[in-house]
């Protein structure tokens, strides 16, 4: 990984942001895929700016974005950006500031560089490969906590329906936050004790958030309890796990 990717991933987030910035709040066109999920005009102006951006800096990585069509030679490439221009586009179009720009480096499966940028709460989150997590430049710490009853958890409200636990669902205090790259670093910097999604989660919502989470001390699986491969032929991740590694060994007991 070359020292300055995490560098070209700030500064593209920034420029990116402004882009976005320009759209929020506005009469934008808003269209909606199949599923209902919507698409705005300033994610599709956001993807286009970050692709041109930051495949001109790296032409020899591949790239994978949500609103991109799937270029399959990516899966040829030891290393590809994978990005979500604007994770939470509900609450982006639904004008509240809980939306994120997520863009990762991701080598051989696994993230090197990640930045999760949140310009309307003025948060940005971002690791490097043994070089530690940062939130606006000051270093940050998941939690130590290791008993899951107690515990707050950032999930959707189905994943603690009891039949998707093996044993007891843990006595936790739930939460949400509509982006899920923001979810990681909110575990990241100690905020809440868990993040968890036990349906497949898209490649472009986990990359970023993962190094982020992983370089705070988190432990990072899907639900399973297995590492995260990405860059995969169909990109999704088996849903996800992030908690302290105590706390993660205690809950991943539980799961099924």
């Amino acid at each position: 990984m070359p020292a300055t990717d995490l560098p070209l991933l700030i500064d593209a987030a920034r420029k990116g942001a402004e882009i976005a910035l320009k759209y929020w709040r506005t009469d934008q066109r808003i269209d909606h895929k199949d599923g209902g999920s919507p698409v705005s005009e300033g994610d599709y102006a956001t993807d286009a700016y970050l692709r041109e951006t930051l495949t001109a800096a790296r032409p020899g990585y591949g790239w994978l974005s949500e609103e991109t069509p799937d270029d399959r030679s990516r899966l040829t490439r030891d290393t590809v950006f994978i990005v979500d221009p604007i994770d939470g586009t509900r609450a982006y179009v639904d004008h509240q500031p809980t939306w994120a720009l997520s863009l990762a480096v991701v080598h051989q499966g696994q993230p090197t560089a990640g930045v999760v940028y949140l310009p309307a709460r003025d948060k940005l989150y971002s690791a490097a490969k043994d070089q530690g997590a940062r939130l606006n430049g000051t270093p940050i710490r998941t939690g130590t906590r290791v008993d899951p009853d107690g515990a707050t958890i950032l999930a959707p409200k189905p994943s603690l329906d009891p039949r998707w636990w093996a044993r007891s669902v843990p006595k936790v205090q739930r939460h949400w936050r509509p982006s899920l790259a923001y979810r990681f670093c909110l575990v990241a910097e100690g905020r809440f004790d868990i993040m968890l999604t036990l349906k497949d989660a898209w490649e472009w919502d986990v990359a970023a958030g993962a190094v982020i989470a992983e370089e705070a001390g988190a432990t990072v699986t899907d639900r399973d309890g297995a590492r995260l491969e990405l860059n995969r032929e169909t990109p999704k991740s088996a849903g996800i796990l992030v908690a302290p590694p105590g706390l993660h060994k205690k809950l991943a007991s539980r799961l099924p």
